[in-house]
């Protein structure tokens, strides 16, 4: 497991890197006010998983956008092998299913490689879908999303062309129970102040005991880390107030919750919100501003995937859900990429925009991310 364990955390830099990137690009592209939610995990594992059917420039694109320009195609599918055995070792005290699904439109012949590629490396099953029949694909794509997210998420499929050769599909199901629960007795109506002129009403839950806590004076933020039984904690980054800003652009800052050495453990009063978001995205022109652009042009080169049919990526999508409350937290993520033919410090009060990571520390790999704009919005 020691020497599994390094293979995977060859990764987790570069992984964290391009969550980073990510949110700078979700947060340009969100409106403002509105929640940012997704799985750095998910859309890396979707996106290396192409990467290891791709040839050439396209190739090359797919790893520097990833971080992984330094390593070659083998270390990050041996990377992503460890990472997944890693995880199916470590479900004792929590639930957390990570995998890949391979959609092929019926009578289409990935190659033999890839598939066996996909199957060794990233636990990944392959489906037959008849994608000519539009209707009862989306359908079946839905179906299956739901089953691997336990019907968190339900309909994220919403069209498919009826000329989709491809759907690549990874997925990411999380369930914690707190450490430390909080008393449902304590939770009461407070305010939670969106941005100078909104307050909604949320279920504050509250609880006081040890945290690990670090306060960044220079950088106006204040970090909390609240474990779950196992290997997972939630890591809260809450900027000082008016200061979300300052706090995004410190690139330090995004990065402490992989690194909880400059933590203490303190008495913490301690006050959350209880809340269920929903976000979802289209990543095409995100990844396209990264740094992959052959993908979706006429200069793809997926002939590790197919020599008969020219491929391209035709769509990238992603949605990622999470719920919090007294007892732990439910989350789940899902990306999918779409190819066709080419053609004690006092108290800690979360009563205003904070930051969120879900991470686990055997492998040191951010699962979820986001900023927790209105936790009252779906």
């Amino acid at each position: 497991i020691h020497e599994e364990s390094y293979a995977c955390h060859k990764l987790s830099e570069p992984n964290a890197e391009f969550a980073l990137a990510l949110y700078k690009k979700l947060d340009a592209h969100t409106e403002a006010g509105k929640n940012i939610f997704y799985s750095p995990i998910s859309i890396s594992a979707a996106l290396s998983m192409l990467s290891s059917g791709a040839r050439g420039d396209t190739r090359s694109q797919l790893m520097s956008t990833l971080g992984y320009a330094a390593l070659n195609q083998t270390q990050v599918d041996d990377g992503y092998e460890h990472f997944f055995h890693v995880l199916e070792h470590q479900q004792a005290n929590q639930q957390l299913d990570v995998g890949n699904v391979v959609a092929v439109r019926t009578g289409f012949q990935p190659s033999q490689q890839f598939v066996a590629d996909i199957k060794q490396h990233y636990v990944g099953e392959l489906h037959n879908v008849d994608f000519a029949n539009p209707k009862e694909a989306v359908a079946q794509m839905n179906k299956l999303i739901a089953s691997k997210t336990h019907d968190k998420i339900k309909d994220m499929v919403k069209d498919l062309d009826p000329g989709t050769i491809m759907v690549l599909l990874n997925y990411v199901y999380f369930r914690g129970q707190w450490e430390h629960l909080f008393d449902a007795n304590l939770t009461s109506k407070e305010d939670f102040h969106v941005d100078e002129s909104t307050t909604v009403q949320v279920d504050m839950m509250k609880r006081t005991g040890h945290y690990d806590i670090y306060e960044d004076n220079d950088n106006h933020t204040t970090v909390v880390r609240l474990p779950y039984k196992g290997n997972t904690s939630m890591i809260i980054v809450l900027p000082d107030e008016g200061k979300m800003k300052e706090v995004e652009d410190v690139r330090n800052v995004l990065f402490r919750p992989v690194c909880v050495s400059v933590m203490s453990s303190e008495i913490v009063d301690l006050s959350m919100p209880k809340f269920s978001i929903s976000a979802e995205a289209s990543l095409e022109q995100i990844l396209q501003e990264l740094g992959v652009t052959d993908a979706f042009s006429v200069a793809a080169d997926f002939s590790g995937l197919s020599q008969d049919i020219k491929l391209i990526v035709s769509k990238v999508s992603h949605q990622a859900v999470l719920s919090v409350d007294e007892t732990g937290t439910e989350a789940a993520g899902t990306t999918t990429i779409e190819l066709g033919r080419n053609s004690s410090l006092g108290s800690v009060n979360l009563n205003r925009p904070f930051l969120v990571f879900i991470v686990d520390s055997s492998t040191e790999t951010i699962l979820f991310m986001g900023k927790i704009n209105n936790p009252t919005a779906l």
